[in-house]
């Protein structure tokens, strides 16, 4: 089994939240998905090695971005432009 863990941008709200873990979910091999939406926090749960493109690719697809290390705390402050899922 192996974790990783990644810090999404964009997220404003539960159906966020809800997107980025039906998408990641989807990822095979995937076996657990957490997000936290009040840190931006994505921990995701593999039987293998976690494929790294598969998950930012998954990420994409629900509509955020993974931040990458300079953006980290960039990101933890909430300073985005709109809600991905389009709530706001």
């Amino acid at each position: 089994m192996s974790t990783a863990t990644y810090k999404v941008a964009g997220m404003t709200c539960g159906h966020c939240v809800n997107s980025v873990t039906e998408e990641v979910s989807q990822v095979p091999g995937v076996t657990d998905v957490n997000v936290d939406l009040a840190t931006g926090g994505l921990t995701v749960s593999t039987v293998a090695d976690v494929d790294d493109g598969a998950v930012r690719a998954a990420v994409e697809e629900a509509g955020y971005q993974v931040a990458e290390p300079a953006n980290l705390l960039a990101g933890a402050g909430g300073q985005t432009s709109g809600c991905g899922c389009g709530c706001s």
